[in-house]
């Protein structure tokens, strides 16, 4: 089959997101382009080295694909019912393969898939309903299966740290929290999956944040969840078993890595990694200039 021919039938799925990498010119412009349905059409964020320039379009769908496509030699698609790679050589020969299938497929293997996620959609979770990423009906909001995605990804690799946790009560800090979407959820995760006695403390510089967090928290009924104003380097604290620091930013992670050590904190979360502190015992405290 033709490109035109697979971008058609992804359209017919539902594309929902499309990122093309890797130019056939090196010297192309747009080192990556990024495709994201809107409520009404398209949009393609094109990425320069150092710049970003965004396109709208509605009709004409799959030329505008083709044309934008037609530069790069890798397609990765995201579509209602799965993923998708299209893989091009240089003298426009392609292939499209089915990569896995998304978490609202029927068949019996995507139920079992489905089951996978530690947060379902189907518990109706408050937080992701509020977010948007999940709707009234119990379902992973159209545009939002990248986000729902990510959010599971990060709770995974805390479950993979805390499934042995040893005591009934677990005290967190979240270093640079913002608007706290994560801090919410992880939350749930601790007191309605793991049955644990949570008590977290949402931690970042701007009043307004924290005092719409603490609101929202009220509302839920989080009472073991809170937030302060407070500057990461300054912070005290006697005790805590885990430290967060996903927002961070420049020397604030280090200065969140190094007070999770002062603090003989047990697990410390990164961007994408967590780290049971209790196998590292070759790290120790350092001053940071």
């Amino acid at each position: 089959m033709k490109l035109t021919q697979y971008l058609d039938s992804l359209v017919r799925s539902e594309l929902l997101k499309m990122t093309l990498s890797k130019p056939k010119d090196k010297s192309f412009a747009y080192k990556k382009t990024v495709i994201e349905r809107k409520k009404k059409g398209f949009q393609a964020s094109q990425y320069t080295d150092k710049q970003v320039f965004h396109l709208n379009f509605e009709k004409d769908v799959t030329d505008v694909l083709r044309r934008l496509a037609d530069n790069y030699l890798n397609v990765n698609a995201v579509c209602a019912d799965g993923e998708y790679v299209i893989l091009i050589n240089k003298k426009g020969n392609c292939v499209m393969k089915k990569t896995s299938c998304n978490v609202n497929c029927a068949t019996d293997t995507d139920h079992n898939r489905k089951k996978n996620y530690i947060l379902s959609p189907d518990e109706g979770i408050k937080p992701l309903r509020d977010m948007g990423i999940v709707t009234k009906d119990n379902k992973v909001a159209s545009d939002m299966y990248d986000k729902f995605r990510q959010i599971n990804r990060f709770i995974e690799i805390v479950d993979d740290c805390v499934k042995s946790f040893p005591k009934d009560t677990i005290r967190v800090i979240d270093f640079g929290c913002g608007k706290s979407y994560l801090s919410f959820l992880l939350y749930h995760y601790l007191t309605n999956i793991r049955k644990l006695k949570a008590e977290i403390t949402g931690l970042d510089l701007k009043e307004d944040v924290i005092r719409h967090c603490n609101d929202v928290a009220k509302k839920y009924g989080y009472d073991g969840l809170h937030f302060e104003v407070g500057d990461i380097n300054g912070y005290k604290c006697d005790k805590t078993d885990m430290v967060v620091t996903l927002h961070a930013c420049d020397t604030a992670t280090d200065f969140a890595l190094y007070n999770a050590v002062r603090w003989k904190a047990k697990y410390i979360s990164f961007p994408y990694l967590a780290v049971n502190m209790s196998s590292t015992d070759n790290l120790r405290p350092r001053r940071l200039t």
